[in-house]
């Protein structure tokens, strides 16, 4: 996985990214938000990066990125406001760079609900949410076919509250027995169930 890593300018200083192209010609990009500022989520977090493999995989560029005052990005935390006008200042540069076929939204954790946010403004082709936060956050509704991954065993956000957010919208949830919220052990399998399903979307 080749990876650039690059500063570009934000709502409120530098953004840092870090894009990763696929061995062959890229068919799109998928934009990655990473777990909660304040928590020591990151866009080096290991399930950040088992999806930009996924994506890449796929044949798609990966675009990771520090929300605000996280690593070399400027600004404090900003309650998820400021966090989604960083996601679309990355959005705006991967159309500039890349100008892509295909878009791809994905969230893990404090991630889904900036990228779900995200995707009732500018909607993607595809949208994929790990341990979405429901409960703790407002993420929002999604179409029936959004990727939604959730852990058995996730003690940081309960897989009875995703199910009664899905189950309204009638929303399919995948779930990985025994899996907690960073999904260790997992990460292989998180791999190939996102490109198992992603796969048909791009060759639709």
């Amino acid at each position: 996985m080749n990876e650039e890593r690059l500063v570009i300018e934000g709502p409120s200083g530098n953004l840092e990214l870090a894009l990763n192209e696929p061995n062959s010609v890229s068919k799109g990009c998928a934009l990655i938000a990473h777990p909660h500022p304040l928590y020591g989520g990151t866009m080096d977090n290991k399930v950040v990066q088992t999806l930009a493999k996924a994506f890449n995989a796929l044949g798609l560029t990966s675009v990771r990125f520090n929300f605000r005052g996280v690593g070399n990005s400027d600004g404090v935390y900003d309650e998820g406001v400021g966090e989604l006008e960083d996601f679309k200042s990355v959005r705006s540069f991967a159309f500039q760079r890349i100008q892509p076929e295909h878009m791809i939204y994905g969230g893990f954790s404090f991630g889904t609900y900036i990228v779900s946010r995200a995707a009732q403004l500018d909607a993607p082709n595809q949208l994929v949410l790990i341990a979405p936060a429901v409960g703790k956050f407002e993420v929002e509704g999604v179409t029936e076919d959004t990727l939604v991954i959730h852990g058995e065993k996730d003690d940081v956000v309960l897989l009875s509250d995703v199910m009664d957010w899905a189950r309204p919208q009638h929303s399919p949830v995948t779930v990985f027995p025994g899996a907690g919220h960073f999904f260790h052990g997992d990460l292989v399998r998180l791999k190939n169930a996102v490109i198992n399903h992603c796969r048909h979307k791009l060759s639709s």
